[in-house]
Formats: C-alpha cells, structure tokens, sequence
C-alpha cells in the first residue's frame, strides 16, 4: 500500500477520536481520572478589513488517552 499524508492525517483523526470515546467512557473511573481529564486548547483568530470581516473559532478538549490514541495510529501507520 502507497503511503501519503493524508492517510496519515485520517490516522490521527481516528486515533484522537477512538482516545476521546474512550476517555468519555471511562471518565467515571476514579483511578484513572488523570487520563480522562481534559485540557482545552482554543484558537479564535478574527480581522475586520473593511470589506470582509471574519471571526473563527476552534476549540479542541485534548485528554492524555486522545493522545495516546493519535501516537498509536502513528505507529500503526508506521508499521503498514
């Protein structure tokens, strides 16, 4: 199979998103709460230049399982 970025990138996605269900779910467990405890990063850039105004916001809620769960999508990539 060809290798290209942008099944790398699809990698990622899937492995932050299978990390985030997964912390969702066991969020409730108390012993492991250091791994389901979300840290949120934000960017909002805006410009108003006259004719076109413009004010975005990303927000993501990063947790140390969504994280572990992109690192393993990297090494599953890694290993195709």
């Amino acid at each position: 199979m060809k290798k290209n970025g942008w099944i790398l990138v699809l990698f990622v996605i899937l492995g932050l998103l299978a990390g985030s269900l997964a912390a969702r779910a066991l969020k409730d467990v108390h012993e492991i709460s250091f791994l389901t405890r979300p840290m949120a990063v934000s960017w909002s850039p805006a410009a108003d230049l006259g004719v076109i105004r413009y004010d975005l916001k990303l927000s993501i809620d990063l947790t140390l399982l969504s994280i572990l769960g992109a690192a393993g999508a990297i090494w599953l990539y890694r290993k195709m």
